[in-house]
């Protein structure tokens, strides 16, 4: 079976639809007019279950929508590296923006802001995860464990972080376990990669 293929069963069988009264951006429509949480990427693990309380699959869809977009622009198509470093400045910009109060022209950082001015969640951490996506346009092999560690801080960590925040249970002793659990997924990552 193609990826194609799996991919659009994979994301309705793991990714059922949102219900009717959650309200998605108009572009997380399918053509047949269900949502299916603006999950667009094949991804092997569920976005918004239906485990999470209805209350938070909004803001989790559009977390998720930000780091998968900004992830993409960093190694998916042809653009070269300076295009990528530019579109990467451009969201952390947007986020700036947003952060300040003002509006952008980037959907993705759009969809964020509600959901982070309602949940008190840390700009900082989509800042993190674009400096991590910048990170792979310029290095290629890490020269110690402690380098590894870092890149991870910035690509891993925050997404976890973020998810306490949102079920407001970001104590000390929760972030420190979710960023080992993040960061040994991350270095899972490097070595399917491998």
């Amino acid at each position: 079976m193609s990826k194609q293929i799996l991919r659009r069963f994979y994301n309705r069988r793991v990714n059922p639809p949102l219900d009717s009264s959650v309200a998605v951006s108009p572009d997380a429509v399918s053509g047949a007019g269900r949502v299916w949480h603006g999950v667009e990427h094949y991804e092997n693990f569920p976005v918004a279950s239906r485990l999470l309380p209805q209350r938070l699959r909004p803001a989790v869809t559009a977390i998720y929508r930000f780091a998968r977009h900004a992830d993409d622009v960093a190694d998916e198509g042809d653009a070269g590296p300076e295009e990528r470093v530019a579109r990467l400045q451009a969201l952390h910009a947007a986020l700036r923006l947003a952060q300040a109060g003002s509006g952008g022209n980037e959907p993705v950082v759009d969809g964020l802001t509600e959901h982070v001015k309602r949940h008190g969640l840390s700009w900082r951490y989509f800042h993190d995860l674009l400096d991590a996506f910048e990170q792979d346009l310029r290095v290629r092999r890490y020269p110690d464990p402690e380098a590894i560690a870092d890149y991870c801080r910035r690509s891993a960590d925050p997404v976890g972080r973020l998810m306490l925040e949102l079920f407001g249970a970001a104590t000390a002793a929760n972030l420190g376990a979710s960023d080992a659990i993040c960061s040994a997924l991350q270095r899972v990552n490097f070595l399917q990669d491998i």
